[in-house]
C-alpha cells in the first residue's frame, strides 16, 4: 500500500484585473513554480520523445496566432504570466501546449514515449425535484512533477466570471468551478488524429469555460473553433443540467456528447461515445482507463451518491497502482509514471470544493468555501 505523502498544502494564488494584470500578478505569485514546471518539461521531452527545448519551442510558436484569432484575452493572459514568471511567451506557451506537444511527438516517432496517467472524472445530477445538489469533481492524475508545481488560482474579476482552477503553474486552467455556477472536470483522450497540427489548445479551451455561464455556453465554446488535441470535457451547473463532450481534433463535427445513467457522468480517458468514429488510441496509450471505469461503475451501482461517497470512491485501488487513486511505478522512466496529484469534489450550488493536494487515500480533503468569491458577479 502507498506511503502517507509528505508534501505541502498547494499554494492559493489570487488574481484581479484585466487579462494582462491578472497574467501579471499570477506569474509573479508563482515564479518559482513556473520555472520548476519549464524546467520539469524541458527533461520530460527530451527523455521521453528525444526533443531538446529548442524544438519544443519551435512547435509551440506555431500555436500563438491560433490562439490570438481564438480572442477572449487569453494571449494577454499567456503573455502577463510570462513577464510576471520572468521568461518568455514562448516557455509559456511551451507548457500550455504539452498535451499537443505530446502527441505531436508519438504521432511522428514511434519510440516517443505516452506520458504519465490521466484522470477519472464524475458529475451527479440529480433528477428534477431531488433536493441533492450537482456535484462535480475528479481525480487529476498526472507526472509527479506536478506535486511542486500546483497551485490553486483564484481569478476576481468584472469582465466576466470569476473563477477557481487547480492548475499546474503557467498553465492557463484545469479543473474547477466559476461564480455563475458552473463546473469543470476534464480528462485527457487520444486518437490516430492526434498529430500536433497547430489550432486552438486544449488548457486554452479549459480556461476558456471558466468564461461561460451555463453548459450550453461552454458546449458552444468548444464548436467556434478548430481544436488541436482530444480531450473530454465534463461539464455541470448548478441549476442541474450536465453534459459530456468528448472531442477529437477539428470542429464542431468532431464533437461527440454522452448521456448520463441515472443523473451520474463517469468518465476515464478512452471514448465511449457511440457515436464515435475515430480511431481511438487512448487505450494503447492508458490501458487502465477502461478497468478505472468500470471500477467506478461497478461500486456505484444505480445509486446517485453523495459527494462524501465521491471522496471516499476516488480513494479507491483496485488495480493498484494503476487505480482510480495512482500511484507511481518506480521501475518506469519519470515521463511515464503517474500519480494522483490532486482531488477534487465541488458542490455548485454551495461553491463548496473539497480539494485533497495529493492521492486522496493518504491526504486528507480541505473544505474551502469560495460562497463569498464566486458570488461575486460581473458589472453590468
Amino acid at each position: 500500500m502507498p506511503a502517507p505523502t509528505d508534501h505541502a498544502t498547494y499554494p492559493h494564488v489570487r488574481v484581479e484585473g484585466g487579462p494582462h494584470e491578472r497574467g501579471l500578478a499570477y506569474g509573479a505569485a508563482t515564479r518559482s513554480r513556473v520555472e520548476a514546471s519549464i524546467a520539469a518539461y524541458r527533461e520530460v521531452f527530451e527523455q521521453g520523445a528525444g526533443w531538446d527545448w529548442s524544438r519544443v519551442r519551435e512547435v509551440a510558436a506555431l500555436y500563438e496566432a491560433p490562439i490570438a484569432a481564438f480572442g477572449g484575452g487569453y494571449l494577454e493572459e499567456l503573455s502577463g504570466i510570462a513577464e510576471g514568471a520572468g521568461t518568455d511567451l514562448t516557455d509559456i506557451l511551451a507548457i500550455n501546449v504539452r498535451t499537443e506537444i505530446m502527441y505531436s511527438a508519438k504521432a511522428r516517432d514511434a519510440r516517443a514515449a505516452f506520458f504519465g496517467g490521466e484522470c477519472t472524472s464524475f458529475a451527479l445530477a440529480p433528477q428534477s425535484g431531488s433536493d441533492r445538489p450537482v456535484v462535480i469533481g475528479q481525480n487529476w492524475d498526472w507526472l509527479p512533477h506536478a506535486f511542486e508545481t500546483v497551485v490553486v488560482l483564484e481569478a476576481v474579476r468584472e469582465d466576466g466570471p470569476s473563477f477557481v482552477t487547480v492548475v499546474e503553474a503557467g498553465l492557463a486552467a484545469k479543473a474547477g468551478m466559476n461564480s455563475a455556477g458552473l463546473g469543470l472536470a476534464t480528462n485527457a483522450l487520444a486518437t490516430a488524429a492526434d498529430v500536433g497540427e497547430p489550432g486552438v489548445p486544449y488548457h486554452v479551451l479549459l480556461r476558456a469555460i471558466f468564461d461561460c455561464a451555463t453548459v450550453t455556453e461552454a458546449l458552444t465554446t468548444l464548436q467556434r473553433a478548430r481544436r488541436s488535441s482530444s480531450a473530454n470535457f465534463l461539464l455541470a451547473h448548478e441549476d442541474g443540467s450536465a453534459l459530456d463532450v468528448e472531442a477529437a481534433p477539428g470542429d464542431h463535427s468532431r464533437l461527440f456528447v454522452s448521456p448520463a445513467a441515472a443523473g451520474v457522468h463517469l468518465h476515464t480517458n478512452h471514448f465511449v461515445s457511440p457515436r464515435f468514429d475515430g480511431e481511438d488510441v487512448s487505450l494503447f496509450a492508458m490501458p487502465d482507463s477502461a478497468v478505472r471505469l468500470e471500477r467506478a461503475r461497478a461500486q456505484l451501482g444505480n445509486n446517485t451518491p453523495s459527494a462524501e461517497e465521491m471522496r471516499a470512491l476516488l480513494g479507491d485501488h483496485a488495480g493498484y497502482p494503476d487505480a482510480i487513486c495512482c500511484h507511481p511505478r518506480p521501475e518506469y522512466p519519470p515521463a511515464e509514471q503517474g500519480a494522483t496529484v490532486a482531488s477534487l469534489v465541488m458542490e455548485l450550488a454551495s461553491r463548496t470544493m473539497w480539494l485533497a493536494d495529493g492521492p486522496p487515500c493518504s491526504t486528507p480533503f480541505r473544505r474551502l468555501d469560495y460562497g463569498e468569491l464566486l458570488a461575486c458577479r460581473p458589472r453590468s
